[in-house]
């Protein structure tokens, strides 16, 4: 299979990339895009045949439910038996954004796959150019998770998805980089108080100002849940090649560490600070300035890609504090290391 990439944007006659993504998705087919997180690959959520083929080419297990993205709030009703208050408080106020809605879903609309088997569903309404053209051009859902091979760190560029899917799907929609760098929050409003299953960059806080308590799992916690609800709550998620372990965001700890992998015959690369850069690891990935969790958050999944084009043996990944999108930032590192810490 051929693999396009067409470019999409305010200054390009893009209808032809669009009415080709549509004819696509409408044919049973997949088709990649941007959305404000990170690049989709997204099927007709109502077309079995269509979703099926996001896991082959993903290599995505079959129990990992998908998110659906929708282009309108109106929507919601369509394929929710019932929208609970807190649900409508929170898409009034985050909508379009990154932040994923679970309820129950009407039976027999969805795709199978979808679901997973679950009487649930999580919706969202992306908040890029791109994507919400094309949902409303399609004016169908959309089930689309991350347009990565499984496992892989998330793509935040089309180039990422070429790399990864060449050959597997026949289109990728250019939207260029996406800005928050991190999948959407996942929140479960079928429970009370509602609980995160994902963390993203809507955060507990923000969640908290509109309709009170929300729990947050621990990574622990998460790992006991014996179906995943959401994506990343079951598997290994964003590992490069190369294996990733977590060390303090601490000058002296981290200078240390290089030191002792050096003497062991390693190549280290480093994803820390800009301040870390003279610590002398063989590769050097700067987040930005320290506590820049923003930048952060942007520049992780870029990075760990990178690291997979270094002959890099092992990846430092300096933390941050769980505050704020530090909880989502945690909890990709902690996935992409296995939970693997340096010397603990």
């Amino acid at each position: 299979m051929e693999t396009l990439r067409m470019l999409v944007d305010n200054n390009l006659n893009s209808e032809k990339s669009y009415s080709q993504a549509v004819d696509l998705l409408n044919n049973g087919e997949v088709v990649a895009f941007p959305t404000e997180t990170v690049y989709g690959l997204g099927a007709v959520a109502t077309n079995e045949r269509g979703v099926k083929k996001i896991f082959e080419a993903k290599g995505r297990p079959s129990d990992n439910p998908l998110i659906v993205h929708i282009g309108t709030i109106e929507e919601v009703s369509d394929f929710i038996e019932e929208i609970p208050d807190n649900a409508i408080k929170l898409m009034e106020t985050f909508w379009p954004g990154p932040l994923t809605v679970i309820m129950k879903a009407k039976k027999g609309l969805m795709a199978p796959s979808v679901t997973a088997g679950l009487e649930t569903v999580g919706m969202r309404m992306p908040n890029h150019e791109v994507a919400l053209e094309l949902l409303r051009k399609l004016k169908k859902p959309v089930a689309a998770p991350s347009a990565n091979r499984s496992g892989k760190p998330s793509p935040t560029k089309a180039i990422h998805v070429e790399e990864d899917l060449q050959g597997r799907i026949p289109l990728i929609l250019d939207g260029g980089a996406t800005g928050i760098g991190i999948e959407s929050t996942v929140l479960d409003v079928t429970v009370n108080p509602p609980v995160i299953l994902r963390p993203g960059g809507v955060t507990k806080e923000m969640l908290e100002e509109v309709i009170g308590e929300v729990i947050q799992p621990t990574i622990m916690q998460e790992k006991l849940e014996s179906t995943p609800k959401a994506p990343g709550m079951k598997y290994t998620h964003y590992a490069p090649d190369a294996p990733v372990q977590l060390i303090e965001s601490d000058r002296a700890i981290v200078s240390n560490a290089i030191l002792k992998l050096r003497k062991e015959g390693a190549k280290i690369a480093l994803l820390a600070p800009l301040s870390f850069e003279s610590l002398g690891a063989d590769y050097f990935f700067p987040y930005g300035d320290e506590g820049d969790k923003e930048m952060m958050s942007t520049k992780l999944y870029d990075d760990l890609r990178a690291c997979d084009k270094t002959d890099a043996t092992i990846i430092l990944a300096t933390t941050t504090t769980t505050e704020g999108v530090g909880a989502a930032i945690m909890n990709r590192l902690e996935k992409a290391a296995g939970g693997k810490w340096f010397n603990r």
